[in-house]
């Protein structure tokens, strides 16, 4: 059977640990060549590329801050130079501190912003030049429901989230004129291996009320993935500038 990405070249930033990894896996099983990031992380990376190539894919990963535009570049033209071109990106790589307003620092605040929506948007810039060479190009970028609904957690990566959407918005826009798509995912609560800030603070009314209706269940990084998959595949082409929620209807409450 004919496999959906044969022969693609995607992106994933953060692919190297939880949803990116599960995007990573599931994009190399449908026959693209993965070229990934990871900034704290190199066994989690490390042990993403050995599954990948276990199931007979390609993949490769490197240490890259999304903060920094050349490292960005560098990421780009490596995937060009190992495998010819960039038809997927997948912006995933994110940063949640999970404080309150009054505990942010001036010097977080800025690493939030410009890891969480600066680098989605140097990675867009970057990645440009060579989705236009590309016969079937995509940006698929991994918001959260906290893009539409406040989560009484992180104020500054909500904001994020919420920017992400309405960058997405114009990108598909603007870029409709080279046949790319640009589309975003808004996962909900998703089981992976730790979050990168510290413990969650979350009201529990509301998601108690959800999981009376069992629409409060926690996803898994492959559920995001299979919807990067259709996405980015011949199958998604139709599919544009929207923002698609993976969350089991928990948004619903």
């Amino acid at each position: 059977m004919e496999k959906l990405l044969e022969g693609r070249v995607a992106v994933v930033t953060g692919g190297g640990k939880g949803v990116g990894a599960g995007i990573s896996k599931l994009l190399a099983a449908e026959g693209a060549k993965v070229v990934f990031n990871y900034n704290s992380n190199p066994s989690l990376a490390e042990k993403t590329v050995e599954y990948i190539k276990q199931q007979g894919g390609e993949a490769y990963t490197c240490k890259v801050d999304v903060q920094y535009r050349d490292q960005v570049e560098a990421m780009m033209n490596k995937a060009v130079e190992l495998y010819g071109g960039i038809d997927i990106l997948v912006n995933n790589a994110a940063y949640q501190p999970n404080l309150d307003i009054d505990e942010y620092t001036e010097e977080l605040y800025d690493q939030v912003m410009n890891i969480n929506l600066g680098g989605y948007f140097r990675c867009m810039q970057a990645a440009l030049p060579y989705l236009k060479q590309s016969k079937c190009p995509r940006i698929i970028n991994i918001s959260s429901v906290h893009a539409k609904r406040p989560g009484d957690f992180d104020v500054c990566y909500s904001m994020t989230k919420g920017g992400i959407t309405m960058l997405t918005r114009e990108a598909a826009v603007e870029f409709s004129k080279y046949g790319i798509t640009v589309n975003a995912i808004l996962p909900g609560g998703i089981i992976i291996e730790f979050k990168t800030g510290t413990t969650h603070r979350f009201k529990f009314k509301r998601i108690q009320r959800a999981r009376t209706y069992n629409l409060r269940m926690p996803g898994m990084p492959e559920d995001v993935g299979n919807i990067v998959v259709f996405l980015a595949s011949e199958k998604g082409g139709h599919i544009n500038g929207a923002s698609i929620r993976a969350d089991k209807g928990a948004m619903l409450f």
